[in-house]
């Protein structure tokens, strides 16, 4: 059953958003990961290296692949991937289970080498938490989310000085959304308020 805030009732009685209400995979993506924090370096690696992925395609394709991504990139191990080389772009471009963009492939060797140079400065996590808001966004239904905000732009800047590619403001969103330095989860949702960062 859906309302008109967009949240689908499901069997289970919970409120979803539309897009996580069909797919089980979604759902339970959903359920019990979108949003939440992440604040390990490999953890937050992965996701900055999905959500390039993710550019130009569906999320439900890059969570499809995301065993086989684990497991063409070691696990999204940044000191492993900043030792690629042109063998490593090679293979993975013959690795029919992950996308196959030389760009995206490249950038997260890229991105690999930029997170190792960020421990420098206190490391890829403080850096990337450093751009939370002071408030996040409350929608009351799908059209209310925003795709950017000035924190997501000045954070696709920031990375960028620092090395980073396919970090765009519309991605990093995503990004933030995804490990819980936002809250965009529909008002009438059953995961509003849950990540533990942003009260309900």
């Amino acid at each position: 059953m859906s309302t008109d805030t967009g949240v689908v009732i499901g069997e289970d009685g919970l409120a979803r958003p539309a897009w996580a209400a069909v797919d089980p995979l979604l759902r339970d993506y959903y359920d019990t990961e979108w949003g939440m924090p992440i604040r390990d370096e490999q953890g937050l690696f992965e996701r900055i290296s999905l959500e390039a992925f993710q550019s130009g395609l569906s999320w439900a394709t890059i969570l499809r692949k995301r065993p086989a991504f684990r497991a063409a990139f070691d696990d999204f191990d940044p000191d492993r991937i900043a030792q690629y080389g042109e063998s490593d772009v090679a293979r993975l471009l013959e690795d029919a289970g992950i996308v196959r963009n030389r760009a995206k492939i490249r950038a997260t060797i890229t991105n690999a080498h930029a997170t190792v140079g960020l421990r420098e400065k206190g490391g890829l996590v403080d850096f990337v938490w450093s751009f939370q808001p002071q408030e996040t966004p409350s929608p009351r239904t799908l059209a209310e989310v925003p795709t950017r905000s000035p924190e997501s732009l000045a954070l696709s800047k920031a990375l960028k000085k620092e090395g980073f590619a396919f970090v765009g403001p519309t991605t990093m969103f995503a990004l933030m959304e995804a490990i819980g330095i936002v809250d965009t989860h529909l008002v009438d949702s059953h995961r509003r308020g849950t990540s533990g960062v942003w009260p309900a």
